[in-house]
């Protein structure tokens, strides 16, 4: 049985099979999620294997090798950046959730954790953050209701849980264990 959890853990210690990296359309190391996720994984290795790659457009999502990590793949979601809202920010930021998810599918993968991506130095409205992330993953679920997937969002912040979970019960009839 498919479902959406919130928990309050480092998105690089989930045992996962897929963590989605907030990423730079140039897939380099950053800050934040982004460089907690190279450092764990081994930033040579990750470096070389998104380097190979080269680029991804804001809104899309590339697939490399979990390395060290517990997770056997990192999806890399090319995030947008806070704007005001006016510049097609919750359209890209509602595709990186799909595009992962429709990755992770084609991959195989049956578990996945994604951070509240767009939301720490990419500077999305937190709140604003949760709505477009849980509606995507939801319509994801719904769409695709003949492949099982477990959707994990791994915070830090209890503030930030808190938020997600009651944002989930606002947006109404979802999975939710924390």
């Amino acid at each position: 049985m498919s479902g959406i959890q919130i928990i309050k853990q480092s998105i690089t210690k989930l045992d996962v099979d897929v963590i989605v990296n907030a990423a730079n359309s140039q897939l380099k190391a950053g800050g934040g999620v982004c460089g907690a996720i190279f450092k764990e994984a081994g930033y040579s290795q990750l470096t070389a294997a998104c380097d190979k790659i080269g680029h991804c457009e804001t809104g899309n999502a590339v697939i490399t090798p979990g390395f060290n990590l517990k997770a056997i793949y990192i999806i890399h979601a090319v995030v947008p950046i806070w704007k005001g809202g006016n510049s097609g920010e919750p359209e890209k930021l509602y595709q990186c959730y799909r595009h992962s998810l429709e990755l992770a599918k084609d991959n195989g993968c049956h578990s996945i954790g994604f951070p509240l991506i767009s939301s720490g130095i990419y500077g999305y409205p937190k709140d604003e953050a949760w709505k477009i992330s849980i509606r995507a993953c939801q319509d994801f679920l719904n769409d695709n209701s003949d492949y099982d997937i477990d959707i994990y969002f791994a915070v830090l912040d209890d503030s930030i849980l808190k938020m997600g979970e009651h944002i989930m019960h606002e947006l109404g009839d979802y999975t939710i264990v924390t």
